[in-house]
């Protein structure tokens, strides 16, 4: 076999491998190693083995994908998301729909702090959706509401996938920050619009509340709720002012949020023993992910696959292309999860989209967004899963994935605005520059 070919069935084998449920990151090594091995002979792929992790790991910008954990999982085990929902519900008491537009609210700056999408969806499956039957709304948009607002967590800063994307395609993380805070808003905002539109036109999926609420009583959920946004301003205001990196950002993140655990008496031996074990574990998974898909994307390179692609796309316009990445995107999204899926066609994509000049940054707006939507999409629609696997029986799998449908609506519009209007990611950059 020539080297496209063995390209081409190095492809094909790793997707039959994650299909077998091999770990990722094992799966685009070994096929990696095994197809260099092939093409080049041993001692190539052996110096390629050695020379790879070392350069990946020792990358100083890779830093920022442990500190942000970190960041996280102490802002969680202090209790500084403590109290999100109850002061959301408050304060959107009177929108219709006021209790999943509060979970939408609450998850997004919850999935500021995690990162996490997953996370998001399984800390709000016991939070909310148990407030939401109490309160007679239908189960399918309870869970519905729940399953889609953790998907904000992989827009809004700060967020792994973005980090990744930068790390893959030699973008600033900063500006990818910087670049996902208003799309992350905008779909934050089309899921409430859809929520409050829903219910005016049928109010039977969500009573009205009768509860009113004194400034008193809002003021003193504020008291609770004010160090996460507080932690959050401070991350991304240094980043937006240039004051440090992205990658500063992460430890300063992880520093802020010990000292406002600190001073709320929040912060004991245990909280910061459970946070560092998961930010290790966290860190060993993401870097032996990132690692295999690094040793990957030299064997693709090598394999002359990205030159094919790039010449079989060649006159086509680059909104063509887009458009044809993304209905791809949504395919994988419907099997692979979301992080496979980048990983895999980044080292395809990449020349080519070169070439066509698009912009890298709003590429990976556009990217992540798209893997948003395949958190939630059948057959695999893992915060889907998440969200059942919380509930067990309570909501069958069907509701859920029929509440979701009507995110899945708003993500496409939100989709098409990002698209036709590529100053809505590229404008906080711009400012950022100059």
């Amino acid at each position: 076999m020539d080297r496209l070919e063995i390209g081409f069935v190095g492809i094909v084998l790793t997707l039959v491998l994650i299909g077998l449920r091999v770990p990722i990151g094992v799966a685009m090594g070994a096929v990696a190693i095994g197809g260099i091995f092939a093409m080049l002979g041993a001692m190539p792929a052996i110096g390629i083995v050695k020379a790879v992790p070392y350069e990946l790991v020792g990358d100083w910008n890779l830093s920022a994908v442990p500190m942000f954990l970190l960041m996280g999982y102490i802002a969680s085990g202090a209790g500084l998301t403590k109290g999100l929902f109850a002061a959301a519900r408050v304060f959107l008491n009177r929108v219709p729909g006021g209790l999943a537009s509060a979970t939408v609210a609450s998850s997004a700056l919850f999935a500021s702090a995690s990162g996490s999408s997953v996370a998001t969806a399984a800390a709000f499956s016991r939070i909310a959706i148990p407030e939401m039957l109490k309160a007679g709304y239908a189960p399918s948009l309870a869970a519905g509401s729940v399953a889609a607002a953790g998907t904000l967590g992989s827009l809004i800063p700060p967020s792994v996938l973005l980090i990744v994307f930068g790390l893959m395609m030699d973008v600033s993380i900063s500006e990818l920050f910087i670049a996902g805070l208003i799309p992350g808003l905008l779909s934050a905002v089309m899921f409430v619009g859809m929520i409050s539109l829903r219910t005016m036109l049928n109010p039977q999926l969500a009573p009205k509340s009768d509860e009113v609420y004194s400034w008193a009583e809002k003021l003193e959920l504020i008291k609770d709720v004010w160090p996460l946004p507080v932690l959050i301003a401070g991350v991304l205001g240094g980043i937006f002012t240039g004051i440090f990196t992205a990658t500063e950002a992460g430890a300063i993140g992880a520093f802020l949020a010990c000292i406002i655990a600190a001073a709320r008496r929040q912060l004991d031996i245990r909280v910061m023993r459970c946070a560092l074990i998961d930010t290790a574990l966290g860190t060993a998974a993401i870097f032996i992910i990132v690692v295999g898909a690094a040793l990957f994307a030299r064997f693709i390179a090598l394999s002359t696959v990205p030159v094919w692609v790039t010449n079989f796309f060649d006159g086509y316009s680059a909104l063509t292309v887009i458009l044809m990445i993304g209905a791809l995107y949504l395919v994988l999204g419907c099997f692979l999860e979301s992080i496979s899926i980048m990983l895999l066609t980044l080292p395809v994509l990449a020349p080519m989209l070169a070439l066509l000049g698009v912009d890298l940054i709003w590429f990976g707006i556009l990217t992540v967004k798209l893997l948003e939507i395949g958190l939630v999409t059948p057959p695999v629609g893992m915060n889907v899963y998440v969200i059942r696997s919380s509930l067990g029986s309570t909501i069958p799998l069907g509701q859920i994935f029929a509440g979701v449908s009507w995110f899945i609506l708003a993500d496409f519009i939100t989709l098409a605005l990002l698209i036709a209007f590529p100053a809505i990611s590229l404008w906080l950059p711009a400012i950022m520059a100059n």
